[in-house]
């Protein structure tokens, strides 16, 4: 979870937190998480825990103040998940422009895409009334393989994370072994599934060579 500790979030982080709390109780008995918040920089504020109590007391104490570096958290958080196995995601909440991140939103996407971490972004506030931020939000979460969504309405946010949480028990972690790399270029992945009308696939685009 990257919470969005901003100056800005503080008339909607009451409500935020309680979509994440609510969200937290929704996993499952082994499944871990930990609490990251970003203003100027990124911030841990609960390592990964399989304790919801633990997770929900890190969000509950979270404060808002400060200026956006929404890319450079991003990065530096795909590449800290980078080191863990198995299936994992991030849950990004954030209602303002990034005005502090040395990285652009391409450079942000490229690193996301090369790590392979699903993003699911959650756009609220003054982030709306800016198109730009919003399309680098959509396409950093449809490149990764996630989810961007639009809260126009603090009563939306509830409904927002319980299909996150949806989203979230219904990934899967799919394997296979790789021909030899001639070189390291980007190898893109297309995944198809047959036998079912209808069915909405979501996957990361590709990955490069070790």
């Amino acid at each position: 979870m990257l919470l969005d500790t901003t100056g800005s979030m503080a008339a909607a982080l009451a409500a935020v937190k309680n979509g994440i709390v609510r969200l937290i109780d929704e996993f499952r008995q082994n499944d871990a998480v930990a609490i990251y918040s970003f203003s100027g920089s990124l911030q841990l504020l609960q390592e990964f825990t399989s304790d919801k109590a633990a997770a929900k007391r890190a969000v509950l104490r979270t404060r808002a103040g400060g200026g956006t570096a929404l890319f450079d958290s991003l990065s530096q958080l795909a590449r800290e998940l980078a080191r863990r196995s198995g299936k994992k995601a991030i849950v990004v909440f954030t209602d303002g422009q990034d005005n502090l991140s040395m990285l652009n939103a391409g450079a942000a996407i490229a690193r996301a895409k090369k790590v392979g971490v699903p993003i699911h972004a959650v756009a609220e506030g003054e982030a709306l009334n800016n198109p730009s931020l919003v399309k680098e939000l959509e396409e950093l979460a449809q490149r990764t393989g996630g989810r961007c969504y639009r809260i126009r309405r603090s009563g939306e946010i509830t409904a927002v994370f319980q299909d996150i949480s949806r989203e979230l028990k219904h990934t899967y972690l799919l394997a296979y072994k790789a021909p030899p790399a001639e070189n390291r270029q980007w190898r893109t992945i297309q995944v198809s599934v047959s036998g079912l009308k209808d069915c909405k696939l979501r996957a990361r685009e590709g990955y490069l060579p070790e």
